[in-house]
């Protein structure tokens, strides 16, 4: 039997990774909409854009790119990165960018021993760059002095630039792509801009000064990556994971790189460590229980993105709503990888990330009651819906009224999420409930379906404004919802702002077409004075 070896690397989770001493696997798939690989792209001297999130591989993509592509003589390849750039002053951010420039081209030039060098070094010493115009200028006269020469520059966290200067430096490379894009020989050959925002949809003036790049999305470790990474340690180690491991890790991570490396730690260093014992799917349900207890800076980042528009992404959690590309929310939320399009759908990228922030989001909840108490049970074994809501009537008065007036949110809304995190603690963790909201029907959308051992449980709800507002729900449960779900009993909560809250309001119950209703009007006005 094959005994264990000490591993020379390590499985990189803070940063880019350096093949010698992290374990690393190519980018597959990295194309245009046109199904053209970077170097097909860079080969043509084609602009381009392309978004991903924060530590999803898209810097040690383009470092380990950058090593290939240089390879071959002719090509110069620039990596600048914006990320602190900014608040800088215009002149101040040129000089920096004049500085990076002007070191990578001649450490390039003197590299390869071009002839052209010293040409190329008195130039500079002449020519400074200052704003927009004299970067155009630059590479227009770089044109004559290193004609079969080809530079390509990638700008990683392109969305740090000076907000001021975003539309002066687009538009000064569009002018350079359409001045030059005949021309085989040229300076500056190909640029990427690399950014968690999709940069060739930016609209400035009226129009997008980048519209003539080619737009790439990085995408995420596939099946094989995560299976070769892995084998890199195993060829280390002569520690094996198992296919099912494998596959497990690829199901619950949706390929995040991050995720990916971090659990290749957790597992090798925390489960099994030092040991050629294969790694199970069993182990990797005990390495994302610990990831998920896990204090980071990578889920503090991405939960502080989720929370600014926590109603959205919860309501996607719950439901997968319809993807909707030009939803400012959905694009925030999918700009920082915590949503993607599947099947039509917008859902939460992976299922470590749904589990991570739907229990942050609501851990204000917990301890808050005991929700295994008989009390919430029928004798039969069934929710005591009555007594849930009556419970959440009294939640609400202690803590407070303040989200319902927080943002420019519907009150309803708000609401809709509260007593959604409330009824969670129900469904949490057991086979045979779920719990979603905003859900299509044959005649409608349903508020809240929460299903307990079978059974459903229907809530609409609605913010106070007259008595035709219980009206209106009760037509909506009794002639809709309760019909075509087959159900017998449905519940209102109305959430009041004209009742001060802190008023305990009894239950009221209504007989409909043989359909009993039960309301709850939950008093949420805030105090006087």
């Amino acid at each position: 039997m094959s005994e264990f070896k000490k591993p020379r690397r390590f499985f990189e989770n803070s940063g880019e990774v350096n093949p010698d001493i992290s374990y690393f696997v190519p980018m597959t798939q990295v194309t245009n909409t046109q199904n053209q690989d970077m170097k097909t792209m860079v080969d043509l001297g084609r602009y381009f854009s392309i978004f991903a999130p924060r530590q999803s591989g898209k810097t040690t993509f383009f470092e380990q790119f950058c090593k290939e592509l240089e390879k071959d003589i002719t090509y110069i390849g620039i990596m600048l990165n914006f990320q602190n750039y900014k608040s800088l002053e215009r002149t101040h951010f040129y000089r920096l960018l004049q500085k990076e420039i002007y070191r990578q081209l001649l450490q390039r030039l003197e590299g390869v021993q071009c002839e052209r060098l010293e040409a190329v070094k008195e130039f500079l010493k002449k020519h400074s760059i200052v704003n927009h115009v004299s970067l155009e200028e630059l590479f227009e006269d770089l044109n004559n002095l290193l004609p079969t020469k080809k530079i390509v520059i990638f700008i990683d966290e392109f969305d740090g630039i000076p907000v001021a200067e975003i539309e002066n430096f687009l538009t000064t490379l569009r002018s350079l792509y359409q001045k030059f894009k005949g021309v085989s020989e040229k300076a500056l050959y190909s640029v990427g801009l690399v950014g968690i925002r999709n940069i060739a949809k930016l609209v400035l003036g009226g129009v997008s000064p980048f519209n003539i790049a080619d737009k790439v999305k990085l995408p995420p470790f596939s099946l094989e990556n995560i299976r070769d990474l892995y084998q890199e340690y195993t060829e280390e180690t002569n520690q094996p994971f198992t296919e099912e491991a494998v596959q497990k890790i690829f199901k619950e991570t949706a390929g995040q790189p991050w995720l990916v490396n971090w659990l290749g730690s957790i597992l090798t260093v925390r489960i099994k460590p030092e040991t050629v014992e294969p790694i199970t799917s069993e182990d990797v349900d005990k390495a994302i229980e610990l990831l998920l207890k896990d204090k980071n800076d990578h889920f503090d980042n991405l939960f502080g993105k989720a929370e600014l528009y926590k109603e959205t992404f919860i309501e996607i959690i719950f439901n997968g709503v319809a993807y909707d590309p030009d939803d400012k929310e959905q694009s925030f939320l999918e700009s920082y990888g915590l949503i993607k399009e599947q099947d039509t759908r917008a859902v939460v990228f992976n299922n470590i990330y749904q589990s991570r922030f739907t229990k942050t989001f609501f851990r204000k909840f917990e301890n808050q009651s005991d929700f295994t108490s008989h009390r919430y049970f029928t004798k039969t074994g069934d929710l005591d819906m009555e007594k849930i809501l009556s419970d959440f009537e009294e939640y609400i008065m202690e803590i407070g009224v303040n989200a319902f007036y927080e943002t420019k949110k519907p009150y309803e809304k708000t609401g809709q999420f509260l007593l959604t995190a409330w009824l969670y603690q129900f469904v949490k963790g057991r086979e045979h409930a779920s719990l979603r909201y905003e859900i299509p029907s044959g005649v409608g959308r349903m508020d809240i379906l929460l299903t307990y051992r079978a059974k459903k449980y229907i809530v609409e709800t609605k913010i106070y404004r007259s008595p035709k507002t219980i009206e209106k729900a009760i037509d909506q449960l009794s002639e809709k919802y309760l019909a075509t779900e087959r159900v017998d009993r449905g519940f209102v909560v109305l959430f009041n702002p004209q009742t001060q809250v802190g008023k305990l309001c009894s239950p009221q119950k209504y007989e409909i077409n043989n359909k009993i209703i039960v309301s709850f009007k939950i008093a949420i006005g805030r105090m006087k004075g």
